[in-house]
């Protein structure tokens, strides 16, 4: 049965991914991307030059970033973007860009002040000495620049433009002073507040043709800068293409979502855009065997890292990664259920389906924003797949709601619940809910269902919490760390397809004796 997936990550249109190729030979897009307007000058180009003096070939996504993030606007001669936000997991090399960057803007410029930032002013520095300068000193670029190291007043020193390369602390009062023609705020991920940036902007604001570079690969929850800039830019990558208004941001981010398997090359492929330049499949396979799989999703797969929730002893999850089954589908005989969130933004249609070597077949069928698509989508599964049942909670859950439209549809509660027929909606009270959440908990640990491994589902089992009824329990919307819609839509799914089928099929061979 095909899953709908109506919430996967957005995705840009086509077009951009054919321009990209085209231009640049980049065969890698980013998942948001600024496009290039090629009609308008850039000093990519430029930046390229320089990069290849520094030592290092220009990659196509290098050249891309370079070409959009300095583009300049044919009617003012000013940088198009103020602020360029880059978004790439680790190795893919961000650095050296950054370097060619920053030394590009000391070279082409009078009395220029370049300032660079990491996590802290002692990481800053140790890049600042140990790559920045050591690459330019072993560059064909070395007598065009001088260093000073002292303490507190480190630079590098461009000799004919006298402008500078220097650094900074991650504190409110960092860029204060001269004014600021460049600021650079690499590793964001460590940033866990708005105060660089705070501390930058004022210094730039004289400056026509100043910018804010940052980059970084994805962090954790705590990395609340980082998150929220990613944020945006996604918002305002997305805004351009559905109305075409061009922002004053430039943004680039290469990410695979979670619905995308961390052990597939495709997903490397996907997220990867040095893969096959400096990097090989090799390597990120090795990765992957070494690394904590949340680590190398971060890394490698530039997602944001979770804290691992915590563990609620009534919901086996420990069981759930060796149930997941790809091969799985579902038998002739299936049941159907419905949920909805606690906040009513989603809902989930699930299913169950004895397999013929007896595990249980348990899957999303569809899942949409809202809950208006979900009486359509049931009364067409209903009429396609002939469900032995179709489950939802009683009024008290959120699904509740949808019961009388559900009967007003032709989905009916069977007049005799002994005597039920293929389709009937069975309505599921809290001592049913009971008995459905344990026989599953029942059913993970003695390995008797299989499921596809989807993301949503997924994600449900892992943040599924609990609560007593009784001495018993059902699951916590509530006190959950993900929706458990989908969970529950498959545990309902499952309890009506062990309970009202044998009585379906009861009902059936009788009249089949009879007729």
């Amino acid at each position: 049965m095909t899953t709908t997936t109506a919430l996967e990550t957005w995705q840009p249109p086509s077009e951009f991914a054919e321009q990209l190729l085209e231009r640049y030979g980049l065969t890698c897009p980013p998942r948001w991307g600024t496009p290039r307007r090629p009609e308008w000058p850039s000093l990519g180009p430029a930046a390229c030059r320089v990069m290849e003096a520094l030592g290092f070939t220009p990659m196509p996504w290098q050249r891309y970033v370079l070409d959009v993030g300095l583009e300049i606007n044919p009617a003012t001669g000013l940088f198009a973007h103020r602020e360029v936000g880059l978004s790439v997991p680790r190795q893919q090399g961000k650095t050296q860009q950054i370097l060619a960057l920053m030394t590009h803007r000391i070279a082409a410029w009078q009395r220029q002040n370049v300032v660079y930032a990491a996590q802290t002013r002692g990481m800053a520095r140790q890049r600042w000495e140990d790559e920045f300068l050591v690459t330019l000193e072993g560059s064909s670029l070395a007598p065009r620049v001088r260093a000073r190291k002292s303490n507190g007043n480190e630079a590098i020193l461009w000799t004919r433009t006298r402008s500078k390369l220097g650094i900074t602390a991650n504190t409110e009062k960092a860029g204060h002073g001269p004014a600021l023609d460049l600021g650079v705020i690499d590793e964001a991920f460590a940033h866990e507040d708005d105060r660089l940036e705070q501390a930058f902007s004022p210094a730039m604001l004289t400056r026509p043709m100043a910018q804010l570079w940052w980059a970084s690969a994805g962090g954790t929850e705590k990395s609340a800068w980082l998150n929220k800039k990613r944020a945006a830019g996604r918002a305002l990558v997305e805004e351009m293409w559905a109305t075409g208004h061009r922002p004053s941001v430039a943004y680039f981010e290469w990410f695979a979502p979670d619905e995308m398997p961390r052990d597939d090359p495709a997903t490397w492929a996907a997220a990867l855009p040095a893969l096959g330049h400096t990097v090989t499949e090799a390597v990120i396979r090795s990765e992957l065997e070494k690394l904590d799989p949340g680590e190398f999703d971060r890394a490698y797969l530039n997602r944001t890292r979770k804290a691992a929730p915590p563990s609620d002893p009534n919901v086996p999850k420990q069981h759930w990664p060796n149930l997941a089954d790809e091969q799985s589908r579902p038998g002739d005989e299936l049941a159907l259920a419905v949920d909805v969130s606690q906040d009513r933004s989603t809902a989930t249609i699930g299913l169950a389906s004895l397999r013929p070597d007896g595990r249980l077949h348990l899957e999303v069928v569809d899942r949409r924003a809202g809950t208006d698509w979900v009486v359509p989508a049931v009364v067409r599964l209903r009429q396609l797949h002939r469900p032995v049942a179709v489950a939802i909670a009683s009024a008290g859950s959120p699904a509740g709601s949808l019961v009388d439209d559900l009967v007003a549809a032709g989905v009916d509660v069977p007049a005799d619940k002994e005597r039920p027929e293929y389709g009937h909606l069975v309505v599921l009270r809290t001592n049913d809910i009971v008995e459905a959440c344990g026989q599953l908990a029942d059913a993970l640990n003695q390995g008797t269902v299989a499921h596809i491994d989807q993301a949503p589902l997924t994600a449900a089992v892992n943040g599924a919490m609990t609560r007593p009824v009784g001495d018993a329990w059902v699951l916590d919307r509530r006190r959950s760390l993900a929706d458990v819609s989908p969970l529950v839509a498959v545990t309902l799914a499952r309890w009506a397809l062990l309970t009202r089928g044998p009585l379906v099929r009861e009902d059936y061979e009788v009249l089949d004796s009879i007729y």
